[in-house]
């Protein structure tokens, strides 16, 4: 009984990762009134040493530090856990370039907060990234659309039988256009619906991974189903007159 108890108000760990002590003792401040627990490194070995040692739900990285930068301390992290279960990472820095925000999504980030930012808003991004690699329910059931396939209950995706690796964002977002195949989706929709709160100012985020998704679902001469719809969004669907693709049953879909 007493187990029980423990398990289940058990705080989730973010380790949080900065050289400059008063944003460590802000962030640490924040978390830990919104429930989490908290553990603090400066340096990006020591950030290394602290993943290890206590696996935590997740990480904010700063870019710049003293050692290793944030990159590569992502980037060892990513090689040491192969294709195990990914522990999420969000990027905290001053820069705001779109070349250092893609190259923090290429190494398998969650997302990106620029300084200066607001305690809230990195509160609710934490939540929120959480929220997505936990997934989004329980899922009764299979999405398909012609020779696509998710199973929400494992989260495996597949195409044409092929099995395809997805970071937590990326199956989120195949997710929402797969439940809404065949409908063109507006960048505001598929920001709210994704990433759950307002992304204004970054859609090339989005364009990001509408191109790492495509280069997986869409790869090997498949036949393309993410569709760019100039001016409003993107939809999944089969290209106009293109005969009907197999579907996972066996079924044309």
């Amino acid at each position: 009984m007493t187990a029980a108890v423990v398990d289940a108000t058990k705080r989730p760990v973010v380790l949080v990762v900065d050289d400059e002590e008063h944003i460590t003792e802000l962030l640490a401040m924040g978390l830990s009134m919104n429930g989490f627990d908290v553990e603090r490194a400066a340096t990006g070995r020591s950030a290394l040493d602290a993943i290890e040692r206590r696996r935590p739900e997740l990480v904010v990285l700063d870019v710049m530090l003293p050692d290793l930068d944030g990159f590569e301390v992502a980037r060892r992290l990513r090689q040491a856990e192969g294709a195990g279960t990914r522990v999420p990472v969000i990027f905290l820095t001053a820069r705001d370039t779109t070349q250092d925000k893609i190259q923090g999504l290429r190494l398998g980030s969650d997302d990106y907060v620029t300084k200066p930012f607001s305690i809230e808003e990195l509160v609710e991004r934490v939540k929120a990234v959480l929220r997505r690699a936990s997934g989004t329910g329980p899922g009764e059931h299979r999405l398909a659309y012609a020779d696509l396939e998710l199973d929400e209950d494992t989260r495996d995706v597949w195409r044409d039988g092929r099995l395809i690796e997805l970071t937590p964002t990326e199956y989120k977002l195949l997710r929402y256009l797969l439940a809404n195949a065949r409908r063109v989706l507006t960048r505001d929709q598929i920001l709210e619906h994704v990433w759950d709160y307002t992304f204004a100012g970054n859609a090339s985020v989005l364009e990001t991974y509408i191109s790492y998704l495509r280069h997986k679902i869409d790869a090997d001469d498949a036949t393309p189903l993410i569709h760019t719809v100039r001016g409003v969004g993107y939809s999944l669907r089969l290209p106009p007159g293109h005969p009907k693709l197999p579907g996972p049953a066996g079924q044309t879909t």
